[in-house]
């Protein structure tokens, strides 16, 4: 394969080596699986999120009730435009608190 080189007046061509061709496409295959990488996220590892939102229930009038898991605690909270109000702490989903009593030994 042959490349086309532009040759200035009064400058002399500087042919590119093989070993330098070979460097910039082993750079090229680099930067490329690197990006491929990262766009699955098996690069970098992804956390679990500290505050979940489980369900929300709008209210009308920009309020709602929402349920948010922190920490393995269980929220129930009220949102209005202008303040958070924690309502109750809620006890763990039924099938969550079926395992814990199983595991325990207590019968079903």
């Amino acid at each position: 394969m042959v490349l086309a080189q532009t040759v200035l007046p009064g400058s002399d061509p500087v042919p590119i080596s093989g070993q330098a061709m070979a460097a910039v496409l082993v750079v090229l295959v680099l930067l490329v699986a690197v990006s491929w990488l990262l766009r699955r996220g098996t690069l970098v590892r992804r956390s679990k999120q500290a505050v979940t939102v489980e369900t929300a229930v709008a209210l009308g009038d920009r309020r709602s009730l929402v349920i948010v898991a922190v920490e393995g605690r269980r929220l129930l909270v009220g949102l209005t435009p202008g303040q958070i109000s924690l309502v109750t702490e809620l006890q763990p989903p039924f099938a969550s608190a079926l395992e814990a009593s199983v595991e325990k030994g207590a019968p079903s």
